[in-house]
């Protein structure tokens, strides 16, 4: 399924990205790997064969003109992509009240417009070859809604939406996307993310929460993702409490967050 094929993944610096990065290379794909952290993507790419067919970008995924232009440079290296994996996340902690509207835009400039820019960037390219897979990666968070995540469930909601309408959108076209919802992944997006400046006693208590929760290893989610695209699935769950809230959410859509605080 994937030999041969360019595979285009921002957030390949660490965690889920630069574990699709090393899988899929082993599957057989060429890479074209993104992040905003040189480092990050200098040390995925040392972890890849010789062999393999890859290159990194420094891309922010938050500009619409550096979207553009990456989709031209893949374009210029590859010659097309046939799978754009929006994987490049971050997360702000705090409640309503206390997250700044400087730092709602600064978690949505990377979570939901980094994931359409990544859309639009590479859809055109896609529909002219009727070939191409969108995968797009929201969370539980957006599946439930979360305290002191108000600014993440936003954004991963909206990931849901977009990516829902895009099944009924793409039918017949020969391109297809799907939504995953990972769970508590061991990455390092809570280093990456921010607690909001006003963050409190209610802040802390959350972090310390999300050490408990953050327990699959990104491998193993990297392994679920691929899997799940092999298999044709449209939404992909993986991780610790994953299936968990998948089912609270349908089950209980009016009062799950009382089941919630069991989790803690």
């Amino acid at each position: 399924m994937f030999q041969d094929k360019v595979v285009v993944i921002t957030g390949a610096g660490s965690g889920i990205g630069r574990e699709l990065a090393i899988q899929l290379v082993e599957a057989g794909a060429h890479v074209a790997l993104s992040d905003i952290n040189q480092v990050g993507l200098d040390k995925t790419m040392k972890l890849l064969p010789d062999v393999s067919k890859a290159k990194g970008y420094i891309l922010d995924v938050s500009s619409w003109d550096a979207f553009q232009a990456h989709a031209d440079e893949v374009k210029r290296d590859f010659g097309t992509a046939h799978f754009v994996i929006n994987n490049a996340g971050a997360a702000v902690i705090g409640t309503v009240a206390n997250t700044s509207i400087d730092e709602y835009e600064w978690q949505l400039g990377i979570n939901l417009w980094g994931v359409l820019y990544g859309t639009k960037a590479f859809l055109p390219m896609m529909q002219a070859q009727r070939e191409g897979c969108i995968v797009n990666i929201s969370s539980v968070f957006g599946l439930v809604g979360f305290p002191m995540q108000s600014a993440y469930n936003m954004s991963k909601f909206a990931v849901r939406g977009l990516t829902e309408a895009l099944w009924s959108e793409l039918e017949g076209s020969g391109v297809r996307a799907v939504c995953v919802h990972p769970g508590g992944i061991k990455t390092n997006i809570e280093k990456a993310g921010r607690r909001c400046k006003a963050a409190g006693s209610t802040e802390e208590k959350f972090k310390a929460l999300a050490d408990k929760m953050l327990l699959t290893p990104a491998a193993d989610c990297a392994g679920d993702i691929i899997k799940g695209l092999r298999k044709g699935t449209k939404r992909i769950i993986t991780g610790n409490k994953s299936s968990t809230l998948f089912w609270i959410s349908r089950l209980f859509p009016n009062s799950y967050p009382a089941l919630l605080k069991l989790l803690g």
